[in-house]
């Protein structure tokens, strides 16, 4: 062996180090470079606060889609999530051997650079899905650049995606946001914004149209341009044949179906809905809601019909809510959104205004779990004083003696100020607030008896969380609008107290239609209530049925009065029409079984009491009644000191004469007990004859002395004569003016004109009116110690 052999043989594994060495420190140096670029130009991956948000309905479908910063909207969605079909076309068409390169193919590169070596421009491009990712992530909304310096900047960055996230992860950034024509981004969006429909629920043709869209999505709309549209579609349905991805029967029956888009638009149903929760989750980039998207689209388009002849500004709001779960199901927060005039930006769902007579339920359930009534208790429905509170009732009208389901049902006012006082008002509002009725009161005013009137402010989402407790066994609760929101569960009445409240107002025929009327439809029974607010500014509709409870309000966002519109003439019909839309179950015309500790038992008037069988002179009324616990209480007693005090009065009278007897009479009588039933006082007007002669004290005989029983004041109505006929001067046109006073009591009078209010004095001031309506009428003075006198007469016309 030769020495120079012998040299090379000794300087070779020091040689192949020296090689190693060099090729390791060239890839470290690699590696590092790779590195540094990489911290240099870090991946503009989007986060969730770019992303944009969409709401859906309950079973998925957009609501309303809230663009991201750039003005793009998206519907997220994952791979999976997605039909096989339109996964099969993008990957065939786009990237055959996605899941097998490291983010670039270079067959595909050399074969695009060759086409543009030899003709000068790009005949096919060689750009992987990983590429198009790249891009679209360094250019979102922009064009795609075909110039080399681009094309490389592509692949760095599809390598870089290649290292940074999983094949399904860069997939689902394609997916989500890949260009489809205006402000559309991704595959659900697009979707739904041209087909209406899930991108998991696509056809070979619509798989097809999708995949090829981001290529041109300007030139390719298929809104616009139908025929390129068709025409690329078919160019991929060629490829999946001859790839043998499909058949050729689904690619023949894919290429007849034509290309038919809708208008591009966003979605937007139950907007103000969708902005709220928006706002009550804002890092989310997709919502799901409790609301029934085809119910919330039949009602949107009813509201807007039923509103559309209403005076200018007025805006509706409507809310409907699955009982069991309290889940909404239908939301509308204006008439119009975004109409100016009608301020339609503003969610009267949860504005507070004035509830008007929409809390009197709660209060009369409470009144029967303290045992303050059954359901035909005796209430008067007459001119009262509360202090210097002194209601009327909407038509300023009084129906004196009535019961209480009855004042209830006819949304009386006096009955419901007079219960009120008796519970007291700021039990009544801390009772409404522990079940989730907040009520909002001005500066500086604490719970009073107004508040029963609407004198305070409640929100119509509360009122209906509040309303459905009649069909919850008495329990309310906050009305949830997503399905991961917490049950709040609050006890408001009792289930007995909730049933007969049900029932008192579920008794209530329809406008239009009788009591007991046979309803062959089988609509489902309704306990509802309506409500006006002082100057006619709210109008309310609630009503509960055995599966649904909704709550409409109509006026105007700004407060302005909307004369001549009130619950029963504006509300109601609408509340009708949207409860017989619903869905129906079995039993919901069908009246409910009472609870175990629900009667019914037999009252009399004026007592309020079950009949007695030995004393049936006390009993001039019979009426059934619904009673808790087997308490029966009787008539509430009379406020003033000075009134007859309702209850059974016990005298003696002479038993041949039937005079009435006192402790000292100047010659013997054969005396005998006797009882009768006082109505009260305040009542005396509105009653029969014979019911009040039946109600009277036997005059005292003429030589017993004052036994005090006699009533303390007696009215005369001085300037009209009973029975009189009044008639205009000759030639007048003017009405008949009188000066009236009532004389025998100097408290305040209330002069009524056939049971409505007309006027006040003050004792035997003149009272002067204007008679000009044609026909016979009653005039009663009623004075406030409970004195009063009546009498009749008609104007000539």
């Amino acid at each position: 062996m030769s020495k120079a052999s012998q040299s090379t043989k000794q300087r070779t594994p020091h040689g192949r180090y020296r090689r190693t060495l060099k090729v390791c420190l060239f890839v470290l140096l690699s590696l590092n470079v790779a590195m540094l670029a990489d911290l240099a130009f870090p991946l503009p991956l989007p986060t969730q606060q770019d992303a944009g948000a969409v709401v859906v309905s309950a079973d998925g479908v957009p609501l309303r889609a809230f663009a991201d910063a750039g003005g793009i909207w998206r519907y997220p969605v994952t791979p999976e999530q997605v039909s096989p079909l339109y996964l099969h076309a993008l990957l065939n068409y786009e990237d055959r051997w996605f899941w097998r390169h490291p983010g670039i193919n270079p067959v595909a590169l050399l074969r695009a650079a060759g086409q543009w070596a030899r003709s000068g421009r790009v005949v096919s491009g060689g750009s992987t899905l990983t590429m198009q990712v790249g891009r679209i992530l360094d250019a979102p909304g922009r064009p795609a650049a075909r110039s080399p310096l681009r094309k490389l900047r592509q692949l760095l960055r599809a390598i870089q995606l290649e290292v940074h996230l999983s094949k399904r992860e860069i997939l689902s950034l394609y997916l989500n946001r890949a260009p489809f024509g205006g402000t559309v981004e991704g595959v659900e969006a697009a979707s739904w914004a041209y087909l209406g429909k899930p991108a998991s629920r696509l056809s070979h043709a619509e798989a097809a149209l999708l995949a090829v869209l981001p290529q041109s999505p300007s030139r390719l709309r298929p809104d616009r341009e139908p025929e390129r549209a068709r025409v690329a579609r078919d160019k991929v349905l060629a490829r999946m044949q001859r790839l043998g991805v499909w058949t050729p029967e689904q690619v023949r029956d894919a290429r007849i179906e034509p290309v038919v888009a809708r208008s591009l638009q966003p979605p937007r149903h139950a907007p103000l809905l969708a902005q709220r929760l928006r706002s009550e989750h804002p890092r989310a980039v997709r919502v799901t809601s409790t609301v029934d998207l085809e119910l919330q689209r039949t009602l949107e388009e009813r509201v807007a019909a039923y509103f559309s002849g209403l005076p200018e500004r007025t805006s509706a709001a409507l809310l409907v809510v699955d009982n069991e779960t309290l889940e909404a199901r239908a939301y509308v927060g204006s008439v119009v959104f975004g109409d100016t005039a009608r301020l339609g930006h503003v969610d009267m769902v949860r504005a507070w205004r004035s509830p008007g007579s929409t809390l009197k339920p709660f209060l009369y359930g409470l009144a029967l779990d303290d045992g303050l009534i059954h359901s035909e208790s005796l209430l008067v429905d007459a001119p009262q004083s509360f202090g210097d509170y002194r209601p009327g009732n909407f038509d300023m009208a009084f129906n004196g003696p009535v019961g209480a389901a009855e004042a209830l049902r006819l949304s009386l006012n006096v009955p419901a100020v007079d219960l009120l006082d008796r519970v007291g008002p700021a039990r009544f509002s801390a009772r409404l607030a522990h079940a989730g009725i907040r009520l909002r009161w001005p500066d500086g005013a604490t719970p009073n008896l107004s508040m029963i009137l609407g004198g305070t402010g409640a929100r119509l989402e509360d009122l209906v969380g509040a309303y459905a407790a009649l069909n919850r066994n008495g329990v309310a609760g906050r009305v949830r609008y997503t399905p991961d929101a917490p049950r709040v569960d609050r006890r408001l009445l009792s289930p007995g107290a909730a049933w007969i409240v049900r029932e008192m107002l579920e008794a209530n025929p329809r406008p239009g239609t009788a009591a007991d009327t046979f309803d062959p439809s089988g609509r489902p029974r309704v306990a509802w209530k309506t409500g006006t607010s002082y100057g006619y500014r709210d109008a309310w509709a609630l009503g509960s049925t055995r599966r649904y409870t909704v709550g409409v309000w109509v006026g105007r966002p700004d407060g302005t009065p909307l004369p001549g519109q009130y619950g029963a003439v504006t509300a109601l019909p609408l509340l009708f029409e949207v409860i017989d839309s619903l869905p129906r179950a079995r039993g919901d015309a069908v009246p409910a079984t009472p609870p175990p500790n629900v009667t019914r038992v037999e009252v009399c008037w004026p007592l309020g009491l079950p009949p007695d069988p030995q004393a049936p002179q006390l009993c001039r009324k019979r009426r059934q009644a619904w009673t808790l616990d087997d308490v029966v209480p009787p008539t509430f007693a009379e406020r003033d000191a000075r009134l007859w005090n309702v209850g059974i009065e016990r005298f003696e009278v002479d038993r041949r004469s039937g005079l009435r007897l006192s402790a000292e009479c100047s010659r013997p009588h054969e005396r005998e007990w006797r009882e009768l039933a006082r109505w009260p006082a305040l009542a005396s007007p509105w009653l029969a004859v014979d019911a009040r002669r039946a109600s009277r004290l036997p005059a005292l005989s003429p030589d017993c002395s004052a036994d005090g029983r006699d009533a303390a004041e007696e009215l005369r109505i001085e300037g009209l004569a009973d029975r009189a006929t009044l008639a205009p001067a000759p030639g007048s046109a003017h009405a008949v003016r009188l000066s009236l006073r009532a004389l025998g009591s100097e408290a305040r009078i209330r002069w009524l004109l056939d049971g409505r209010q007309i006027g006040e004095s003050a004792g035997q001031t003149p009272f002067v009116h204007d008679f000009g309506e044609a026909g016979e009428h009653t005039l009663t003075a009623l004075a406030d110690s409970g004195a009063w006198s009546s009498l009749g007469f008609s104007v000539l016309r």
